[in-house]
């Protein structure tokens, strides 16, 4: 790694958490919401997560494509680290609305169309990291895992419009511009939330990319070794060659 890529990482990751710091501030000093009140501050975690699991999933799918086309391991390795980051990501919207829905709703969990997708697509690519795992061979793992990395994509158009397609508890859409009503202080901590969360993503992409890099290294030079080392060939003498020489 040059030091210009360090310098750029290291940037990266300064902008990532003053991004942060700067978006916690507008959200705790936002305009309490009277409908919901302080849970409504929910909001500012679970709207960035499940934005940035469809941008993580749809960069999976976008470089398994790129990866069938060019057959340059770096793609994959690019899905691959994007897909975890997508599932984290996942997780913790699940969690934040589920606490989100326990202050609201007066319960963690319902069987919601929006909710019982979303948890489908976070098991989906589950068994897309799985498979990864499965599969020791880079170019094997690469080729099976962009086939269900594309095809995994398909899911995230009924999670997305699952509350326009079925009657369901879960509000509409956020960022539908008909649908946004909210004060211009929320949307601006809204918005600078999402900022920040878009930040944190590309960071942890290029960190993840990089040991993803470093465990293809180390793995070609493991591979490398297993070869018959020098010496094997030769054999101690034993009892009976020796005396049958006499």
């Amino acid at each position: 790694m040059t030091d210009a890529t360090r310098r750029s990482r290291s940037w990266l990751d300064i902008v990532a958490v003053a991004a942060v710091v700067g978006a916690l501030v507008f959200a705790m000093t936002s305009p309490r919401v009277e409908s919901q009140g302080d849970s409504a501050r929910m909001l500012f975690i679970h709207v960035p997560t499940i934005w940035l699991a469809y941008l993580a999933f749809a960069v999976t799918f976008v470089a398994s494509i790129t990866y069938l086309v060019t057959k340059k391991l770096k793609w994959d390795l690019i899905a691959g680290s994007s897909a975890e980051i997508g599932v984290v990501f996942t997780t913790v919207a699940i969690i934040g609305g589920a606490i989100w829905g326990k202050a609201t709703w007066n319960v963690y969990w319902t069987w919601d169309a929006r909710l019982t997708l979303t948890a489908i697509m976070l098991f989906v690519y589950i068994g897309y990291l799985a498979l990864r795992r499965s599969i020791p061979d880079p170019e094997a793992r690469a080729r099976r895992s962009s086939v269900l990395g594309i095809l995994g994509l398909v899911q995230l158009i009924p999670v997305h419009f699952s509350v326009t397609w079925w009657r369901t508890l879960h509000q509409s859409n956020t960022f539908r511009p008909r649908d946004i009503q909210m004060d211009g202080p929320i949307l601006a901590a809204l918005l600078m939330s999402v900022g920040a969360f878009t930040l944190v993503y590309a960071s942890l992409l290029r960190h993840r990319v990089h040991l993803a890099e470093l465990e293809l290294v180390a793995l070609e030079a493991a591979a490398a070794t297993e070869g018959p080392v020098a010496g094997d060939a030769v054999t101690a003498p034993t009892i009976d060659s020796a005396g049958a020489g006499e």
